[in-house]
């Protein structure tokens, strides 16, 4: 199994917003704010290839809303989708499936992109993955979350024919995948677990955006049921420390991995690492 991080950019939120109840006097010394309260942050996909499939989790914000929308989230640094797929030896038209965690569009924007005539697959031979109960959620959102998300990321899924479900329960089409479900972010956000031979690595999604998120008290403001994403840290502490879990962390603007370890006041970051030195 070949893994590859593909890194599709860095973006700003704000830090009260992605730190939520936790005072900015603490938050500000783990990821400092820039005069307008934003913190940078990475949108951070995974390839994993195995055999003859060449699967992409979660696709970045993509490219195709205008310049007002992304005044919002101030872009920056040299990464994008398209060269980090280059890099790592793939085009758009090699990826056989796009798996997505959930749909709000820094997850999934680069999915599809905008052409003179409507819409297209930016992986043109790939199967588009997400789960049936939150794609229902997310094609009629409620008044929190619709800006989250955009049907021209959305509907262009179904429209063009890419959009599959995933099956109900731990188990994946990819035998050497499981599914863990979460609850509290957005309804059923899926989170990842891919056995290696090295390892059992877990793409944390929104449930973890970076690696200050592990406390139970970091809990984001987007959340939608916070009380939830509780309930959802310690089902997944109780399976990442039982099984020694890598965590992947897509929104850490300096980190990619961390294993958990339990300390005086609960679980806490442990070993703090890059991908690399585990897959190389």
């Amino acid at each position: 199994m070949k893994i590859s991080v593909i890194h599709a950019g860095n973006f700003k939120l704000d830090g009260g917003a992605m730190f939520g109840v936790v005072p900015k006097s603490i938050w500000n010394k783990l990821n400092p704010a820039d005069e307008n309260n934003m913190c940078s942050w990475a949108l951070r996909c995974l390839l994993i290839e195995e055999g003859d499939t060449r699967l992409l989790i979660d696709t970045g914000m993509g490219n195709k809303q205008d310049a007002k929308f992304f005044s919002h989230y101030y872009m920056h640094g040299d990464y994008s989708l398209e060269k980090s797929l280059a890099e790592a030896g793939y085009s758009p038209e090699s990826i056989t499936d796009v798996f997505h965690t959930h749909l709000h569009f820094d997850h999934c924007g680069g999915s599809i992109t905008r052409t003179e005539t409507g819409f297209a697959p930016v992986f043109p031979n790939a199967k588009y993955w997400v789960d049936e109960k939150h794609w229902n959620w997310a094609i009629k959102p409620n008044a929190r979350e619709k800006a989250s998300f955009l049907k021209e990321n959305l509907l262009p899924m179904q429209e063009l024919g890419l959009l599959n479900f995933l099956p109900e329960g731990d188990s994946s089409p990819w035998p050497w995948m499981e599914l863990f479900r979460v609850y509290g972010h957005t309804e059923a956000m899926i989170l990842p677990v891919i056995q290696s031979e090295k390892m059992k690595l877990v793409f944390c999604a929104d449930l973890f955006p970076s690696v200050h998120h592990v406390p139970m008290p970091y809990i984001m403001g987007y959340d939608m049921r916070p009380l939830e994403t509780l309930a959802d840290k310690t089902r997944f502490f109780d399976r990442a420390l039982k099984e020694e879990w890598t965590l992947f962390f897509e929104h850490d603007p300096v980190n990619e991995c961390a294993i958990l370890e339990m300390g005086e006041k609960g679980v806490r970051v442990g070993k703090i690492f890059a991908l690399s030195e585990l897959v190389r």
